[in-house]
């Protein structure tokens, strides 16, 4: 019985992923937003918030999620604290992302888009990689258009991620945003043909 070809989606912070993503799921394509996958984690009711609380005292909300902005202030400048957070949680993000891959095992293709594919070492998971990019004056246009976004935490979390020229580097496919909206359909097109070509035959 064959499998979903796994295709991996990545890129820098305002390179146009999330919007990318929702081109695949408007052509059929299951997506496992990971972003989306830990904000349920943090919930009342995820599966994370109950560890994260006793392991960090005062990250929680009254309804019992996690406080994401005190938790940021918890394990900021503490490489030892972050790296606490993540042996926490990424065992339960990749659990989901397990679970969403057993959901579709009968669809021809799925998409993970996963904002740290690389820096966390989840490309191994993935048949291909798409890294979206876009000109550098785009990006920190788009980032600092957001609400209550600046440039110093624009440039905080670029220093977390690895260089756009280092991802496209390791990619298969490299999709360039700021040549637009039409563009860009027509590259999600072109990628899910080309992978439907190449997928093995059912026997």
């Amino acid at each position: 019985m064959s499998r979903p070809i796994v295709l991996g989606l990545t890129g820098s912070i305002g390179m146009g992923k999330s919007a990318t993503a929702a081109m695949f799921a408007r052509h059929g394509v299951p997506v496992h937003d990971a972003d989306a996958a830990v904000h349920a984690l943090y919930a009342a009711d995820g599966a994370a918030a109950p560890a994260i609380g006793a392991a960090f005292p005062g990250t929680l909300a009254p309804d019992g999620s996690v406080d994401r902005a005190r938790l940021r202030d918890a394990v900021l400048g503490s490489p030892e604290r972050l790296a606490a957070l993540e042996a926490l949680v990424h065992p339960l993000a990749q659990a989901a992302a397990r679970d969403f891959l057993a959901r579709h095992a009968g669809a021809p293709l799925v998409l993970l888009d996963i904002p740290l594919l690389f820096e966390t070492g989840a490309q191994v998971r993935c048949d291909r990689v798409l890294v979206v990019t876009a000109p550098e004056d785009v990006q920190r246009a788009r980032v600092l258009a957001r609400p209550g976004m600046d440039a110093a935490a624009f440039e905080a979390i670029r220093a977390k991620q690895w260089p756009d020229a280092e991802k496209r580097a390791r990619a298969d496919f490299v999709l360039d945003t700021g040549l637009g909206f039409a563009h860009a359909e027509a590259e999600v097109a072109g990628i899910i043909r080309r992978l439907a070509e190449a997928a093995p035959s059912a026997p």
